[in-house]
């Protein structure tokens, strides 16, 4: 049982005040019915960007590679991609050429570190940022369907509650939201799990604290949030790990190389950790 820790006072006041600042992003936000059936897949998310969800969702595929089941890494920030970069790869297509009708889902998608099954995306496109809701749909669906070949997809969403970020969290069995101490982390991971309980009550929604600068900070942080979805959204998002600091995901990340496939460090005991979490459960 995690420890009850109060947040400071006026706290949940600014908290509001943040909220109500991005209640016109809420109200335009696409809304569309989740899939019936939903992808054996984990989103990864954070409503604000910088939180590492990248870096989380490339090695925690490869963690789950590494314990035996065929992982599917699906790079899903169209217009700004970079899990290629941290996988030190050079895909040859994308899913840019996807949607311009040159290539297809199972052409472009590569095989990366540790038997890995990867999809890119592409990096300064902007026309991937206007796509239409039914090219949008199209491409979530060709993506389903390849992804079925493989035990898990770890699905890496842009930051923001936009049109495709929505898209792959309603498409999948589970979402993790990536949050830090950051006030304005806290507030936005909120904001896009509010979004998502409006769209799709009840989903599986599960935390991970990162780059907080102890444990009883990430406890404190996740306390945060968790007290705010309950009191305000009436419902529980439950702890998945805690990412510590380490140097080593830094030195990853300039040598392009997924830090859990490097010295085993302390950043990678907690994934390890996580995947083996997922492992135990029923994905399909």
């Amino acid at each position: 049982m995690l420890p009850s820790t109060v947040a400071p006072a006026g706290y949940h006041v600014i908290l509001a005040n943040a909220m109500n600042d991005q209640a016109h992003r809420l109200r335009t936000a696409v809304s569309r019915p989740p899939a019936t059936t939903p992808l054996p897949a984990l989103a990864v998310t954070g409503g604000k960007g910088g939180v590492g969800k990248t870096s989380l969702a490339v090695n925690l595929a490869i963690s789950l590679c590494r314990l035996g089941m065929r992982s599917l890494l699906v790079d899903f920030d169209l217009s700004l991609a970079n899990a290629d970069v941290l996988l030190g790869m050079t895909p040859g297509g994308t899913l840019f050429d996807v949607v311009q009708g040159t290539s297809t889902i199972a052409a472009v998608a590569v095989e990366g570190p540790e038997g890995l099954g990867f999809i890119p995306a592409a990096s300064g496109r902007d026309e991937l940022t206007r796509l239409s809701e039914a090219e949008l749909e199209r491409m979530v669906q060709g993506i389903a369907k390849f992804m079925h070949a493989f035990d898990i997809g770890i699905i890496d969403t842009p930051a923001g509650i936009g049109r495709e970020v929505m898209s792959a969290l309603l498409a999948v069995r589970a979402v993790l939201v990536v949050v830090t101490p950051d006030p304005t982390s806290i507030t936005d991971a909120y904001a896009l799990i509010k979004l998502l309980e409006a769209q799709s009550p009840g989903k599986d929604i599960r935390v991970v604290v990162n780059l907080s600068a102890n444990h009883s900070e990430a406890v404190e942080t996740y306390t945060r949030l968790r007290k705010v979805v309950n009191t305000y959204l009436k419902r529980d998002v439950a702890l998945l790990g805690i990412l510590p600091r380490d140097h080593a995901v830094a030195a990853a990340v300039r040598a392009r190389r997924p830090f859990v496939l490097g010295v085993d460090g302390p950043a990678s005991a907690a994934v390890r950790s996580m995947a083996g979490r997922l492992k135990g459960e029923r994905w399909k």
